[in-house]
């Protein structure tokens, strides 16, 4: 009988609060169109439950990373994210993911692509979607990768190893600048807002200028038409702006809403991403939100009422299962500020690994 289905290796992870399909590059498709194919037949979309793939039904747990050895100077790995969307067949490379890149450096290991060292190995990856780079840091006593400690991050059961992951030149890897207006703030759609790009673009708003209160849940924001409405034109009109251009149909910039802190934190965030609200917030997300608390005159700023931030900061970052506290050193010296270190801990685990199987139809040209 003939096998009507083709056996492609895979490693499933958890990376951060999401969960994506980790891949060789030498074991996809080298040609874009046939290896977006086969992605969308691996996850099961376009459908809703992604009932027939890996996809777990929400951009969050369809994700994808593909990874290979660098010939980069100083790199160890190249990282590509891709995005697979549930519900309509399309793979996008437009922004870059700080989640699953957290699972990068494991994988990266556990595939032979860089040497363990006896206690703690350090991972410099490249991440092509952004042209920048990170650092992680992987628990392997004796060589192995340990996936068991005691840290802790919101969204995410129990406790895991650290994985403490530092952001290098992330500023502007999208749109060319930090600000990429050149300002603190803009009025767009008659509503103040802050476009901040460092490491992923994202405009801040002020929650109160949208007749919410920011401390709203994912289901109840999603549920409300005319907000979805408002915050999708201010989108559509910041993109311009912010050198993305039309972006109609990319996923960025991210769309945070900002209230004052309820829970210790610096401040509260409810985040579109862009159409769906994350139950948390992305990595690179709170990067940038982090990074606009820092910055005077700024919507985040204002809101959280930081008035001497100083250089080296932790910022707590509330969103709707917990905060995610990033480490911020920021010179603000000259006339435009500048960046000089966004460091953070997440946590990841390997799932499974062995092989995805697809029908042959999606992977033959």
């Amino acid at each position: 009988m003939t096998n009507t289905q083709v056996a492609v290796p895979c490693t499933v992870m958890r990376g951060g609060t999401s969960k994506g399909l980790y891949f060789l590059a030498s074991d996809l498709p080298a040609d874009t169109a046939v290896r977006d194919r086969f992605l969308l037949a691996a996850m099961g979309s376009p459908d809703a439950r992604e009932i027939d793939g890996m996809g777990g039904g929400h951009p969050l747990t369809s994700k994808v990373a593909v990874v290979s050895k660098s010939t980069r100077p100083g790199i160890d790995v190249d990282y590509l994210f891709l995005q697979v969307w549930p519900d309509r067949a399309e793979v996008s490379d437009q922004q870059n993911c700080g989640n699953i890149l957290a699972g990068v450096g494991p994988f990266a290991i556990e595939r032979g692509l860089v040497e363990a060292a006896d206690d703690l190995t350090s991972v410099a990856i490249y991440m092509v979607n952004t042209d920048s780079k990170a650092t992680a840091f992987v628990e392997t006593p004796g060589g192995v990768v340990n996936y068991a400690g005691t840290a802790r991050i919101d969204g995410v059961p129990g406790s895991h190893a650290p994985i403490n992951i530092n952001f290098e030149d992330v500023a502007g890897s999208s749109c060319g600048a930090l600000l990429p207006t050149g300002n603190v703030s803009d009025l767009v759609e008659g509503v103040k807002v802050t476009c901040i790009d460092n490491g992923m673009p994202v405009v801040c708003l002020n929650a109160a200028d949208f007749g919410i209160t920011g401390y709203e849940s994912p289901a109840e924001l999603e549920a409300n038409s005319e907000l979805r409405a408002k915050v999708e034109a201010v989108r559509l009109a910041a993109g311009h702006i912010m050198n993305l251009g039309d972006v109609a149909n990319k996923t960025v910039p991210k769309m945070s809403l900002l209230a004052p802190a309820k829970d210790g934190g610096l401040v509260s965030t409810r985040t579109f991403i862009p159409h769906r609200v994350h139950e948390s917030i992305g990595v690179l997300g709170a990067v940038s939100v982090a990074t606009a608390c820092m910055l005077s005159g700024s919507v985040a700023n204002e809101i959280a009422g930081l008035t001497d931030a100083g250089d080296n900061v932790l910022v707590e970052v509330e969103h709707p299962t917990g905060f995610f506290t990033v480490q911020m050193e920021v010179d603000s010296s000259g006339e435009q500020p500048v960046v000089t270190k966004s460091a953070l801990l997440r946590t990841a685990r390997m799932l499974m690994s062995g092989n995805v199987y697809v029908p042959q139809s999606a992977w033959s040209n």
